[in-house]
């Protein structure tokens, strides 16, 4: 048997597996679309855990473990012992003796790496306040069923240095292409984790420098889950760093914009870049179940014969 497979960053895959991970969801859509019953996880289980709330992280790896055969069990963290003075490494211990893969949702990303290291099964990282590698599973799918290989391009990030930069950072390195970081002073991401791909990442603070001739343009909410409190203070400071049509233009020709959603149009989105034929955003939205599918079944190809 081989040792357990999670995937709590980007860097838990190699870079061979990731591609092979992206072409395997994009063949995972096309079956679904033909309406092939593909049903590999008849009997397994997966235990979601949420710390956070969550609409299409719920419903995408509900729905991928239906319709893989397999049963998704939703715990909330009102419904558990988690959080509430069971120790990690005991809740770990014990869910994972029961369920064939868990999925967590949560604020510290220390939690899930305990978790992961007293687990029996894989462990998904389906988002912690430093990362959300499942998100970019998602983007690279689309960008590549879109627009092809993303080797080599230049992608721009407009907005917080929050976790979903910090996946991107993970994405640059791991897929091989240049990113521009442009965001408010104060709000860049990980000082160590951008001088560790400083060879491909650039932050920087003007966001038409940003996206100048880039292929892909990327934001998301100004506040995360958990920030609402600075939400007026932050609305004040990221003045500037809307993603609208105009800046749009300064990107390449064949350009793409993503966001992650939910979307507040009229603060990091204006309301006609929601309608520009360059955002993709719902076309990402569904391929977290094509490309969380794939990466289920790669973390449980032991189980399927």
């Amino acid at each position: 048997m081989m040792s357990t497979r999670h995937f709590l960053t980007l860097l838990d895959l190699t870079p061979v597996e990731l591609k092979q991970l992206i072409h395997r969801a994009i063949e995972l859509k096309q079956l679904r679309n033909n309406g092939t019953l593909y049903q590999p996880l008849k009997n397994r289980v997966m235990a979601m855990i949420f710390e956070k709330a969550s609409t299409r992280t719920r419903v995408s790896f509900e729905a991928g473990m239906a319709q893989f055969g397999g049963h998704a069990m939703f715990l909330s963290s009102r419904d558990t012992q988690l959080g509430r003075g069971e120790p990690v490494a005991d809740s770990a211990r014990v869910i994972s003796s029961m369920v064939d893969i868990v999925m967590i949702r949560t604020f510290s990303h220390d939690l899930i790496t305990e978790f992961a290291a007293n687990s029996s099964v894989p462990v998904i990282n389906a988002l912690t306040d430093d990362y959300h590698p499942c998100q970019l599973l998602a983007d690279m799918q689309t960008f590549q069923e879109l627009r092809g290989d993303i080797q080599g391009k230049t992608v721009a990030w407009i907005g917080d240095g929050n976790n979903m930069c910090h996946s991107y950072i993970n994405a640059a390195r791991q897929f091989d292409f240049k990113l521009n970081i442009a965001c408010p002073e104060g709000f860049e991401p990980n000082t160590d984790l951008v001088s560790r791909n400083s060879d491909r990442v650039t932050v920087m603070e003007a966001p038409e420098a940003a996206v100048e001739g880039t292929h892909l343009v990327v934001t998301d909410v100004w506040a995360s889950m958990g920030q609402e409190d600075e939400q007026r203070q932050r609305m004040r400071e990221f003045r500037g760093y809307q993603v609208n049509p105009e800046l749009m233009d300064l990107a390449a020709d064949n350009a793409l914009f993503m966001h992650c959603l939910p979307a507040h149009r009229g603060e990091e989105v204006s309301e006609t870049m929601m309608d520009d034929p360059r955002c993709v955003a719902f076309h990402e939205a569904e391929n977290r179940l094509h490309a969380q599918k794939a990466l289920i079944e790669f973390l449980l190809r032991d189980l399927i014969s």
